[in-house]
């Protein structure tokens, strides 16, 4: 049994974060796990602050080792060119079928800036609205092919029809595109993007740009209210509000197996921690978290953080997924085969296309 499409619809993703590893291979059976279990997407940070493997990379190793679930990597925004960013997450899309995901961040030391020695470190909203920029140029550049620009006839030897492609011509306050891009259009049209929206300066961006919106809290009311402003804020940009999937983000520990929540960690919520909110119990109580929030329209669904990545995410999918799934409040199969239809999200119409933008 799956729920309806719609508002009752529950999302449900997974971070797939180890610590110290870097061969690509080790991520692939983690995935395929969260695959079985149907949910929505997994994501795999990535900043330039700490060494690791670079999670475009790594997901794009994964794509073909998959075959539904969607692949939200980190990419920065900052120090970073964003024609090449918006190619690459493009190209996830095709390596993936539809299944790619972008999730944006910035970069706010000084030592991450000495890496690339081409400016100093910026305060975070700065930041911010140069985020805002590049998903902004980002989708304009996905646009820029009109998704039959490809003819590919050899018997002429032409491969793309000139007039549908189109320059974008953005200028930013730190950088300038004219385009089109070097990729043809993604399956998606536009892969998802994703924020965390839990910080001030990057609930802007969510508001106007992100498909989803992730939020560290610690209970149903702040969650409730948090989704409530972004919705409101969506709404002020000329959005639909129902485009906007806001996802709770909690770290789990399912270690101790299926004893009680710890006091604080039940239903009436996680506990915060220096690494967000924690959840620490058996995978049946946060199956009853998850339920509560979301039937309280607090959220849309839950972006889970294991712990213990092996541990904790096999617990997860067969202990909490399976008994939502068992209730019918999640999906027991995908009904389709590309992230924004996992997530209930329309492929958006090509704008130039729409509006007849200039070549």
């Amino acid at each position: 049994m799956t729920a309806p499409h719609g508002r009752g619809l529950l999302h449900l993703a997974a971070a797939l974060d180890q610590q110290a590893a870097f061969d690509a291979a080790s991520y692939v059976g983690p995935a395929q796990l969260a695959e079985r279990g149907g949910l929505d997407f997994v994501t795999l940070g990535d900043t330039f602050a700490r060494p690791g493997p670079d999670a475009l990379a790594v997901l794009s190793r994964v794509a073909p080792a998959t075959r539904r679930i969607g692949l939200v990597p980190t990419v920065t925004t900052t120090h970073t060119e964003p024609f090449h960013v918006q190619a690459a997450v493009a190209t996830l899309d095709w390596v993936s079928r539809g299944r790619a995901g972008w999730q944006l961040d910035v970069s706010t030391t000084e030592g991450e800036a000495r890496l690339f020695g081409r400016r100093h470190a910026a305060p975070a909203d700065a930041l911010w609205r140069e985020a805002g920029e590049i998903a902004e140029v980002a989708a304009r550049l996905w646009d820029s092919w009109e998704d039959d620009a490809e003819i590919r006839d050899e018997a002429t030897g032409r491969f793309v029809d000139r007039d549908k492609l189109h320059h974008v011509d953005f200028r930013g306050a730190t950088f300038f595109v004219k385009g089109p891009s070097i990729v043809p259009r993604p399956p998606q049209g536009h892969p998802v993007r994703v924020v965390d929206a839990t910080e001030g300066p990057a609930r802007r961006v969510a508001a106007r740009y992100a498909d989803v919106a992730l939020v560290r809290v610690v209970g149903p009311a702040q969650a409730r209210a948090v989704r409530a402003e972004l919705r409101n804020a969506a709404a002020k940009f000329g959005r639909d509000p129902d485009t906007l999937r806001v996802l709770g983000s909690l770290v789990v520990d399912l270690g101790d197996g299926e004893r009680a929540a710890e006091p604080g960690h039940g239903g009436g919520g996680p506990r915060q921690t220096a690494q967000g909110p924690l959840y620490r119990g058996g995978p049946v109580d946060l199956a009853e978290l998850i339920a509560a929030w979301h039937a309280s329209e607090a959220v849309d669904g839950f972006h889970l953080a294991p712990v213990e990545p092996h541990r904790d995410l096999e617990r997860l999918v067969n202990g909490t997924v399976a008994l939502l799934q068992h209730r019918g409040l999640f999906r027991t199969f995908y009904p389709g085969s590309t992230l924004r239809e996992h997530l209930g999200l329309a492929r958006p119409a090509n704008q130039y296309a729409v509006t007849g933008g200039a070549s």
